[in-house]
């Protein structure tokens, strides 16, 4: 198990623009980025008692919360994914899913998983039967990803949150959005051993402090 150190600030519309052009410098997009972003489309799984997001607001050390999400709409890539936490540091386990599992999922059809030989399909279908794991809120919201070879370092920059209305069949394009009150721009730095200093220097930004804004939460504030 690989676990990846994770910091996360809050920033404005001014930091995103002073950031852009400092990471272009010496950093390349995600090869995944189209005109150096991509939209992002999140759908989060909690239990009918909310133990994840009670446990994010409680600032509980060891988390782990369960989502399917793909990139710029597009249905033919579809990843499950584990997210594990402890403390500032975070490991992800992912899985690719075709688009009528994912459909099946959002439906809340789990049978198909019984046959399945995949570990992380096999602990969600677990989660689901023993904690009553459930689609609860859709994130949608657009990154701009830099990545720095040494240290496989990985900086994005997050804006537009949004949020759907009632809404869990995150692939229905027509699932309406609404932008989420007072979201700040979200500068994420994630590295595995060290943090080369020039990048360090780079994500400097006077007095903004590590944060734990959710966007799982934010989004769970229009249920």
């Amino acid at each position: 198990m690989q676990f990846r150190h994770e910091i996360k600030h809050e920033i404005s519309n001014l930091d995103v623009l002073v950031l852009r052009q400092r990471l272009r410098a010496v950093m390349v997009p995600d090869s995944h980025a189209k005109n150096g972003q991509y939209a992002v489309r999140s759908l989060y799984f909690d239990t009918l008692e909310d133990k994840a997001l009670r446990e994010k607001l409680d600032g509980t050390n060891i988390r782990e919360k369960y989502r399917i999400r793909l990139y710029n709409n597009d249905p033919s890539v579809i990843h499950l994914e584990r997210k594990f936490k402890r403390g500032g540091l975070g490991y992800k386990e992912s899985t690719t899913l075709t688009l009528k599992q994912a459909q099946l999922i959002a439906n809340g059809d789990i049978h198909w998983m019984t046959t399945s030989t995949d570990k992380v399909i096999l602990g969600f279908y677990s989660r689901i039967r023993n904690e009553g794991l459930m689609a609860k809120v859709i994130v949608d919201y657009t990154r701009e990803p830099f990545v720095f070879s040494p240290s496989n370092v990985r900086v994005t920059l997050d804006y537009n949150i949004r949020t759907a209305l009632f809404c869990t069949d995150f692939l229905n394009p027509h699932c309406t959005t609404i932008p989420v009150s007072d979201s700040p721009c979200i500068l994420e730095v994630k590295w595995d051993n060290f943090l080369p200093d020039v990048i360090r220097d780079m994500v400097q930004l006077g007095d903004r402090h590590n944060t734990a804004y959710s966007k799982y939460a934010a989004c769970r504030m229009y249920d």
